[in-house]
């Protein structure tokens, strides 16, 4: 009786072998199909970090900070003002600008009408120099038939010369009043134009002292504090705009045979893990190593030298709408996989940029306001306003 068991129970473990053969069989020929048609033709790597714009807010004038409107992790707009400065200087340097303004508006309109003054007097010695030359001819002829005395003839020439004299000297003074004066209108003379110069750069110092967000984002790295005296350039905050992000992924050289520019890549963070996927394309390729631009590069020529596979960082692009739906923050850890499957890309970037990479236009338009100024001031001291 045990004789006949053994073979009864050796059979369904034959049969237990044969099919675990079978699946594993069946599963390295599966796993064998997705490398042969996914896996080889992708590069994949987790040293891969979030990057961004860390837009730096400094104080662009001299002065003492009064208000801090925001603090770190607080959202602000493009031009909305985050610090304020005590604008006391600033509002006096402006209102003695616009005093100096009057005085040189008012200084060319009396050159200018001078001028005018002096080319009338110009015209009137010139037509006197012509008379007299007139009657010094006249008598010149009666002089030669004798029929007036050489002392009259005397006189009528001494008369041509102070008359000459006289025109000369008006007209080296016209020349003289010229050098100080454009031919044109009021505002177009140099000492006017100076001084708008003067008061534009007062106002603009004025603006100035109300220090706004030149993006849309989130404050980081605060420094500023109530009661602080700032110079020019003085760091007082930044702020990272979270819509403008992207991924550097550090690739291992051996990894980019067949990497190019344009090639699409699957993204995931660890913050949401598996549960969120990025698409992303490859935007460009470091000129260098990490190692190349580190603070202290690695000296490969020395004697104890030994091979190290290097990582070159490779950007990727991220998709706009995607980052809106799941917001990432700078130097979170991503987990990088590019398809390169479509090598017709380029390798390097070979072409200039055409358009602006970042553009904050906060700034813009800052002087409209100033020319109106101005314009109010030339206009009231022209008198009746009229402009010449």
């Amino acid at each position: 009786m045990p004789d006949s068991a053994t073979p009864q129970r050796a059979h369904p473990r034959r049969a237990q072998l044969a099919r675990l053969t079978v699946v594993f069989a069946a599963a390295g020929l599966a796993w064998g199909a997705y490398w042969h048609q996914v896996l080889r033709h992708g590069e994949s790597t987790d040293n891969a970090y979030v990057g961004g714009n860390l837009v730096p807010v400094n104080a662009q004038v001299a002065g003492t900070v009064t208000t801090v409107a925001v603090d770190s992790t607080d959202w602000v707009r493009a031009g909305d003002v985050v610090v304020r400065l005590d604008p006391a200087d600033a509002v006096l340097a402006f209102e003695r600008a616009k005093a100096e303004l009057a005085q040189a508006v008012r200084e060319s309109k009396s050159r200018l009408a001078g001028q005018e003054q002096l080319a009338a007097q110009l015209a009137a010695r010139r037509a006197e120099l012509a008379r007299a030359e007139g009657d010094l001819a006249r008598r010149e002829s009666l002089g030669r038939l004798g029929i007036i005395a050489a002392e009259e003839l005397q006189h009528a020439r001494d008369h041509v010369v102070a008359v000459r004299a006289a025109a000369s000297a008006a007209q080296q003074a016209l020349r003289a009043n010229q050098v100080l004066l454009l031919s044109g209108s009021v505002q177009q003379q140099p000492a006017v134009a100076r001084a708008a110069a003067q008061l534009r750069a007062s106002y603009l110092a004025l603006k100035r002292n109300d220090i706004v967000a030149p993006v849309s984002g989130l404050v980081a790295r605060r420094t500023a504090q109530v009661g602080s005296q700032v110079a020019a350039g003085t760091p007082l905050m930044a702020v990272v705009p979270m819509h403008e992000m992207w991924v550097d992924a550090n690739f291992k050289e051996t990894q980019l045979r067949n990497m190019r520019i344009g090639q699409p890549a699957t993204l995931t963070a660890d913050l949401y893990g598996g549960a969120v996927t990025y698409r992303g394309r490859v935007a460009g390729m470091a000129a260098g190593t990490g190692s190349v631009f580190s603070l202290l590069p690695a000296q490969n020529a020395t004697g104890n030298w030994i091979k190290v596979v290097q990582r070159v960082p490779v950007r990727i692009a991220l998709d706009p709408k995607e980052l809106a739906a799941h917001p990432l923050r700078l130097g979170l850890s991503m987990s990088v996989r590019v398809d390169t499957r479509d090598t017709r890309g380029a390798v390097l970037s070979a072409a200039p940029r055409t358009a602006p990479a970042f553009v904050s236009r906060v700034y813009e338009d800052q002087l409209a306001a100033v020319d109106r100024v101005i314009a109010d001031i030339v206009s009231a001291n022209l008198g009746q306003g009229a402009r010449r």
